[in-house]
């Protein structure tokens, strides 16, 4: 009790001191945060797109289930305190996962929209999320770490990414420190439990049965206890799912009005588009696993497998190429990146590839054309080091060091080799 009192004094005191406790605009409780609203907008525009990319991009191969998304996460929205930059997109990998940066940029997976059964268990995910946005949980976590050590955000750091995408982690995407801080954000017991309490609030007077909080709650406490490992690996990593979460949806639930939609069959027609294509991304799976136990006959097989169930996917064409590539096949391998282009040109991983290989076949304007794209859409150390090769031939020797000094950032053999680089440039 008196280690309670003590906390309780000291945050008051250093609330008084440094002016910096804010209105939870959610709850209406004072919460530490040194963070303003502007930052939120302009740390969530400036990580958006990156954080997507470094997770295999936008899935972009049914508009309509991303209208329809966009639309339900819109009327949770306007159940928000705040009026921030909502948006929200599908991201393209099979991890079960869905997360919110500050400002209201928003994603879900395609991996967790298969695992749902209505609109309401939906609006359920995406209403926690708004609330983690709405209350600046992200803005008060960065605030507690600028405790311990002020001034450590002031600069951007660049790191490998974190993410479970095999492709960001083979590419070493240099993704912000702070988005990947974000991005795997392990919010508190009392964080979780008000984006829990007023998700269900925000659904409810989005006219959704809250009922549909409780059954997620039931669903992703059953996977956790089967330990899925795609689960741990996403959604349970930052929001772990427990007998209590569910239970206290449970009286949640009662508290609110009876009623609402639950929308169980509007969700399975408009999911059903993505379930038909779900043995396509079975096979990519399971080729990329392979691909990552250096089983090279058997990722072959399998990429080719989901190239014939679904041929419009991009990313199955880049694990052929990769494959391809281990083999040193370099002109095939060139072919299907260029293919992976052709069906989704907003994504780094395949201008990336296919520029390392023109490089390596002494094709240098081309390969420097895609390694700038590739950049364009997410900075990786790889494709920096080249560029930085590039100029330095080219006579470029300060644009030859900032791409170096880009690469040097990461800790991967691209940024040792950058860094090793710049040493014998003289460059400190």
């Amino acid at each position: 009790m008196h280690k309670l009192i003590n906390n309780a004094l000291s945050l008051t005191l250093l609330c008084g001191f440094l002016a910096a406790c804010s209105v939870n605009p959610v709850t209406g409780d004072k919460n530490l945060n040194f963070m303003s609203e502007s930052w939120e907008r302009e740390t969530g525009k400036k990580l958006y797109s990156q954080s997507r990319q470094a997770q295999s991009g936008d899935f972009i191969l049914d508009k309509q289930l991303t209208a329809y998304v966009k639309g339900v996460n819109q009327r949770l929205a306007k159940q928000a305190r705040r009026n921030l930059d909502w948006d929200i997109e599908i991201i393209n990998s099979s991890v079960p996962n869905a997360w919110a940066l500050p400002g209201g940029k928003m994603a879900i997976n395609r991996g967790l929209l298969t695992e749902l059964n209505s609109e309401a268990e939906l609006a359920a995910v995406l209403g926690h999320e708004v609330v983690h946005a709405d209350a600046a949980h992200g803005a008060q976590a960065q605030s507690k770490g600028m405790l311990g050590q002020a001034g450590a955000m002031a600069a951007t750091i660049y790191i490998g990414s974190k993410a479970e995408s095999q492709v960001s982690r083979q590419a070493a995407v240099l993704l912000p420190n702070l988005a990947a801080q974000l991005l795997t954000q392990k919010y508190g017991r009392d964080a979780e439990r008000e984006s829990d309490k007023y998700g269900m609030k925000y659904m409810s007077q989005a006219g959704y049965d809250p009922q549909g909080a409780v059954d997620l709650q039931k669903t992703f406490l059953r996977l956790s206890q089967n330990r899925n490992s795609s689960w741990l690996n996403g959604l349970f990593a930052s929001h772990p799912p427990s007998a209590e979460r569910m239970e206290n949806n449970q009286r949640m639930a009662i508290k609110l009005p009876a009623g609402g939609e639950l929308g169980r069959e509007r969700y399975q027609r408009e999911i059903s588009r993505l379930k038909r294509m779900q043995p396509a991304y079975d096979s990519y799976d399971k080729g990329r696993k392979a691909f990552a136990q250096k089983q090279y006959p058997e990722a072959m097989r399998l990429a080719n497998k989901a190239i014939r169930q679904l041929p419009n996917e991009a990313l199955f064409y880049s694990l052929r190429g990769d494959v391809q590539l281990k083999n040193k096949r370099f002109g095939v391998a060139e072919k299907s990146f260029g293919l992976a282009i052709q069906r989704n040109d907003s994504f780094f991983y395949p201008f990336l590839q296919r520029g390392l290989i023109r490089n390596h076949r002494g094709k240098k304007d081309a390969a420097r054309i895609d390694l700038m794209r590739s950049l364009q859409l997410a900075p990786s150390a790889d494709a920096s080091k080249v560029l930085g090769d590039i100029e330095l031939r080219r006579g470029n020797r300060d644009l030859a060091v900032q791409y170096y000094k880009m690469a040097a950032q990461s800790a991967s053999p691209a940024g040792e080799a950058a860094r090793a680089q710049l040493q014998k440039m003289g460059v400190q």
